[in-house]
């Protein structure tokens, strides 16, 4: 790199707890439109109504449930036995420290079900940093190296935040999947990523005091490519630079941070903060207050 980029590189500094609006949590689309869930809960949980919050019935732990639409409700299956839940629209949590099962999956917080036309939404609703140790290494392998993991950590958070309630009428944030982010919950957790992720706690990238949804891509193929040229809006802060992974194919978009790039930058001794500033024209970093994790 010429000095000129590292002089860019090295101008990224923090802006601590601009950010005060409290979030309490992220949902994300699990599964849309389906004819059935298999759940259960790792320790003993519960069913409540989530119209009501009245409880509707135990769940023993580490056993499988069956739910399906009937009607404008919700069906369970308990030993062989359909009962109808009596809602459109439940919540099922562990009551102690635990994980909820679904997509035969274990994911943190609970999961709402709601009956969407004779169809069955299922929802993770769960704190913003624990969905972010289910993204982390599902984005990029874990062990990469560690300051691009915690650019990805950093600019998976900026995105997750910037785009809260993008799917609002379907009763989500996000949906789990490439479409937004690749979130593998609970069950793709590893002790590496989980503790880059606390090294990053509440960090997020901003331009004019405001989180930028930071979008990144597997691979730009050598030069990443301006916003207005892929998309219908032209983004100050995602403009066209080398993407340092030259000996990889285009793989994505190829906007915003190529994560090969990151690790092919973080194995030359750049940190976090110093690829992202490359990758994102004039930004700052922020931190949000400790409300955004309720």
């Amino acid at each position: 790199m010429n000095k000129h980029i590292i002089y860019i590189l090295c101008i990224a500094f923090f802006v601590i707890n601009l950010f005060s609006t409290p979030a309490n949590a992220i949902k994300i689309g699990l599964m849309i439109d389906t004819q059935e869930l298999i759940t259960g809960t790792s320790v003993k949980g519960v069913i409540t109504d989530a119209n009501n919050g009245k409880a509707i019935c135990v769940l023993d732990p580490m056993v499988s449930y069956r739910l399906k639409p009937r009607k404008n409700g919700i069906e369970i299956t308990i030993d062989n036995k359909k009962y109808d839940l009596g809602s459109n629209s439940i919540i099922i949590k562990p009551y102690t420290e635990g994980f909820v099962s679904a997509k035969h999956k274990w994911y943190r917080g609970s999961l709402i079900v709601n009956n969407r036309n004779k169809s069955l939404t299922v929802i993770n609703d769960i704190k913003l940093e624990d969905y972010l140790l289910g993204v982390v290494p599902s984005e990029m392998p874990y062990n990469w190296a560690e300051e691009a993991l915690k650019a990805q950590a950093i600019a998976a958070r900026s995105y997750a935040v910037a785009n809260l309630g993008k799917n609002g009428s379907r009763g989500f944030d996000l949906k789990d999947n490439t479409e937004d982010q690749a979130y593998g919950g609970a069950s793709c957790e590893t002790e590496r990523t989980n503790r880059i992720v606390a090294e990053t706690y509440g960090i997020v990238v901003t331009q004019n005091k405001q989180v930028i949804p930071a979008f990144y891509c597997a691979s730009a193929g050598g030069k990443t490519v301006n916003s207005g040229d892929v998309w219908y809006k032209d983004m100050p802060y995602l403009r066209s630079v080398p993407s340092y992974d030259d000996n990889i194919k285009k793989m994505g978009h190829g906007i915003g941070m190529s994560q090969h790039g990151a690790n092919n930058l973080a194995k030359q001794g750049y940190n976090a903060y110093q690829i992202l500033a490359y990758y994102y024209n004039n930004i700052k970093f922020g931190k949000l207050s400790s409300n955004w994790n309720l």
